[in-house]
């Protein structure tokens, strides 16, 4: 891949479902629910590992302050999840293979 460039759904569910011999709808239809079955783990809280990929673990962010850029006038920024994604050592060594 190009530097600028980017794989959409379209591109990972024809990958997919060239190398798995399947439709590309049964392909899609997998997918979705994968995603589907991540996002409900996620918003739960729960930790999802993808062995040789990486690990997607939810943190809380504490309230704090922080600046408007435009005005400079302090603001308070509120409390947040955050989805953190860490690669696996397979994937790193991969990258710079």
């Amino acid at each position: 891949m190009q530097k600028d460039s980017f794989m959409k759904i379209a591109d990972l569910v024809d990958h997919i479902a060239t190398t798995t011999d399947t439709s590309k709808t049964d392909t899609r239809k997998v997918l979705d629910a994968l995603i589907e079955a991540m996002t409900a783990a996620a918003k739960a809280g729960d930790e999802i590992t993808l062995p040789n990929f990486g690990k997607f673990k939810v943190r809380e962010v504490a309230a704090r302050e922080g600046r408007n850029p435009a005005t400079g006038a302090t603001i308070q920024i509120a409390a947040s999840r955050k989805l953190a994604f860490t690669p696996a050592k397979a994937l790193k060594d991969s990258l710079n293979d």
